[in-house]
């Protein structure tokens, strides 16, 4: 099984100008490596930023009800018959 980041960094090795330089190449394929490797990097962080975010909406749902401390009985008693 073949890595496709790899392939992509091996096809543009593969390509070369009229003029072979090693140098230039290189710098190019290490710059594309280091733009596909940062922008998977940039989405990762983004999918643990919005995984964070809904737990905490998960968790703090239950504090947006309204909560009662009176008993059943205690409401009861305060109505006017």
């Amino acid at each position: 099984m073949r890595d496709p980041f790899e392939e992509s960094l091996r096809d543009l090795l593969k390509t070369s100008s009229s003029v072979h330089d090693d140098d230039a190449t290189l710098g190019r394929v290490l710059k594309t490596a280091n733009r596909q490797v940062g922008a998977g990097d940039l989405f990762s962080l983004m999918g643990h930023w919005f995984s964070a975010l809904m737990i905490a909406l998960n968790n703090g749902s239950a504090h947006l009800a309204p909560v009662s401390r009176r008993t059943p009985a205690s409401r009861s008693a305060d109505k006017a018959d």
